[in-house]
């Protein structure tokens, strides 16, 4: 029988500092990439009314069903800032200069997504606003932990995946909605997201070239185990179920628009030198793709006839 080695991890401070002249050097191009813009500039404030000589009823939304989820989800997560600023720095806070000026940007540039998308739901009066701040209460209540036992790679990885997850959740949401002010903001937003998945991409790059063995097993164990942000939040997986029978976010998209472009651009299933237990972890993923774009086509075919497909939700 092999007896395989547990994969070792480098120490985050000692990874963090071999990665900082990349980092500075990704989030130098960021800056330049960046565009200024203001929350302000999307909002329809003409069709604003006070709420309390004209309360919220349910007949007054453009939008509804799917598109209302969809949006509440979205804006929800968003909500969870906090959160997700702790946790990067829990990530990558142990890295100096360009990590800190990394970690800060990062949450000024998503601190904007909040506010657009509460105030167009609120002016607009697409949502309950009562609803509204009752589930921003609950969702920041719970907050948000990921569980990577303290390893960088996986932090890379799962901020990767999350956030080309939620720039194409963001992009489909504003083109469901067939509400075209709704559909600038949300571009606008998918904008950002995409940048900062390029940033936590292009510096996972650098890091598979450091230590590849390890880099795979951290791939494929935030593949395995990949959840949206927003999976705490109440009546999440009957709104997951809604949102992918409309096809906004399902397991084909999960497979062929996320977890397929960042495994190519990464090269997983090229990389040579690998250790013993890194090439059986990257067979076990093999492995669990083809279940899982199976599970798409089962979901893709019960849609078709109307079935219940259930949520988007990766195979255990």
């Amino acid at each position: 029988m092999t007896t395989l080695t547990i994969p070792v991890f480098k120490p985050a401070e000692k990874l963090l500092a071999e990665l900082e002249p990349a980092a500075e050097q990704l989030l130098n191009r960021h800056l330049g990439m960046a565009k200024e813009w203001f929350p302000h500039d999307y909002i329809p404030y003409a069709l604003g009314r006070d709420y309390d000589k004209d309360p919220w009823t349910p007949d007054q939304p453009r939008i509804s069903g799917v598109a209302q989820i969809a949006f509440e989800v979205n804006l929800l997560t968003e909500d969870n800032l906090p959160s997700y600023h702790r946790e990067i720095h829990r990530m990558f806070g142990a890295g100096d200069g360009a990590w800190l000026n990394w970690v800060n940007r990062w949450t000024a540039e998503e601190g904007r997504h909040a506010i657009v998308l509460r105030d167009y739901l609120v002016v607009t009066r697409n949502i309950d606003p009562y609803a509204l701040e009752r589930g921003r209460m609950n969702q920041l209540q719970i907050a948000y932990h990921h569980d990577d036992g303290g390893n960088v790679l996986r932090g890379l990885a799962y901020v990767a995946f999350q956030e080309l997850a939620t720039r194409i959740s963001h992009r489909n949401t504003g083109r469901y909605s067939s509400d075209p002010v709704a559909d600038r903001i949300m571009t606008r937003i998918a904008s950002d997201e995409n940048l900062h998945m390029i940033f936590y991409r292009d510096i996972l790059s650098e890091a598979i070239k450091i230590d590849p063995s390890a880099a795979v097993h951290a791939i494929a164990d935030e593949i395995t185990d990949f959840q949206m942000p927003g999976a705490g939040m109440v009546n999440f997986t009957r709104k997951a179920a809604q949102i992918a029978k409309s096809g906004i976010y399902d397991l084909r998209v999960h497979h062929d628009e996320v977890i397929w472009p960042l495994l190519n651009h990464w090269g997983v299933f090229e990389l040579a030198n690998l250790d013993r237990s890194a090439e059986l972890r990257r067979e076990e993923l093999s492995r669990f793709l083809g279940r899982l774009d199976a599970q798409a086509s089962r979901f893709e075919a019960r849609r078709a006839k109307g079935a219940d497909a259930g949520a988007w939700m990766p195979p255990e």
